[in-house]
């Protein structure tokens, strides 16, 4: 044994520095209470299915990592994230600007709407005849659903239900006349609820998975993974799998999802000018805006040289950033020339900047997977639908659907 003693701390001193380097597990936080996306036959998190769940595994197995599965509340996702109780969350998560300053989006997955189901013979046979008292409306709590069905319908009787799942039986027991679901989830509420009608949608969402802002190495990795399995057909499959029927089209591919970060990016500008008002700052400024363009040609030329391609001409990458702004300006005076949020606003320097730079980088690095010609008739569809924020004008958006036609031309200028 004393002569086998050096062989043996030998072999532990060989192991250990292998076992060190064993990838952590990944840690994705779902609701269970969302189908398609999560939902859970049992309390055990480990037999919960849906199609995120078959996602982050599949991504997990590609990456050689185990995987943990922590549920949460819709209520407490955010102050969850911001705890690391979770790497990514991924349960049907809606792209929205408290979100966006809170983590940093993957690639969008799915495209989904807002929709309400309400029981016939009631008298409401349309969007707007909901938005009175007499109207009761019961929808999930503390979600993007919640947010959109106040804004829609502020004079109708709203409520919040916790239990996602409890929200269809508030319908079909007639404790609610009407309920929010979605595009993806309405088909699976209707399956066996007699004399309930659709109506909607009502807005146009994107889905995504929200990673911790200092994974950005996990976020870039994820986010090459999902385009890489929508080109193969992977996420096709599975959204076939889950959804059945109302297939979302394919959304996690470069032009898609560059028109998506552009879309969120905008999405902020509301918060930016409430900052702005909070603090008199102006909205031009044009010292700001040199040193924003100049970041974007920086992170664009960084991102070309990591995926080992010719940089971009400079001359359309900066037309198409300083569109961007010209948008931003747009949508910031709009909002500053209504009444003010209720809303406490974001701080301009610690929370909205680093959210505007982290899509930054998101879109240098889209840039470099764009093909080499572009469909304008799918490109300005879809346009149509992201880039619709409030004050966002009709000139301005086309003019960005052009330049993004154009940058394919840019690499070879």
């Amino acid at each position: 044994m004393k002569a086998l003693a050096p062989l043996l701390l030998a072999l532990v001193a060989a192991v250990a520095p292998a076992a060190a380097q064993q990838a952590a597990p990944l840690r994705i936080g779902v609701s269970g209470d969302y189908p398609p996306f999560s939902f859970a036959p049992g309390e055990d998190p480990t037999e919960f299915q849906g199609f995120d769940l078959a996602v982050g595994r599949a991504y997990a197995t590609d990456r050689q990592r185990e995987l943990e599965i922590v549920r949460f509340r819709w209520p407490e996702l955010l102050a969850d994230l911001a705890a690391d109780r979770f790497d990514v969350a991924m349960s049907g998560i809606t792209i929205r600007p408290e979100r966006s300053v809170a983590g940093v989006f993957s690639v969008p997955v799915m495209a989904s709407g807002a929709v309400v189901l309400v029981r016939e013979n009631l008298g409401f046979d349309s969007l707007a005849s909901l938005d009175r008292p007499a109207a009761r409306i019961a929808v999930n709590r503390g979600g993007h659903l919640e947010r959109v069905t106040r804004a829609h319908f502020p004079r109708a009787s709203v409520t919040a239900i916790p239990a996602n799942r409890e929200v269809r039986e508030a319908l079909l027991s007639e404790k609610a006349d009407a309920v929010i679901s979605d595009t993806l989830e309405a088909p699976i509420w209707l399956e066996g609820s007699e004399g309930v009608v659709q109506l909607g949608p009502f807005t146009s969402d994107l889905k995504a998975y929200l990673v911790h802002p200092d994974r950005n190495e996990l976020v870039a990795d994820l986010d090459t993974w999902l385009m890489t399995r929508e080109s193969d057909g992977t996420l096709e499959k599975l959204r076939r799998r889950y959804l059945g029927h109302g297939n979302s089209p394919p959304t996690a591919e470069p032009v898609s999802a560059l028109v998506a970060a552009v879309g969120e990016r905008l999405e902020l500008m509301p918060l930016v000018a409430e900052a702005k008002r909070a603090t008199g700052a102006p909205v031009t400024v044009p010292e700001r805006e040199a040193r924003v363009i100049e970041a974007a040609l920086a992170a664009t030329r960084e991102a070309a040289r990591e995926a080992q391609l010719p940089p971009f001409s400079e001359r359309r990458v900066r037309s198409f950033f300083e569109l961007q702004i010209t948008a931003a300006k747009e949508i910031q005076n709009a909002t500053l020339a209504g009444p003010a949020g209720d809303a406490p606003p974001a701080d301009l320097d610690t929370a909205l900047r680093p959210a505007l730079l982290r899509i930054g980088n998101r879109i240098a690095f889209l840039l470099q997977r764009l093909p080499a010609r572009i469909d304008p008739g799918p490109l300005e569809a879809f346009a149509r639908q992201r880039l619709r924020t409030p004050g966002l004008s009709g000139g301005t958006r086309n003019a960005l659907v052009e330049a993004i036609l154009a940058l394919p031309e840019a690499r070879r200028e």
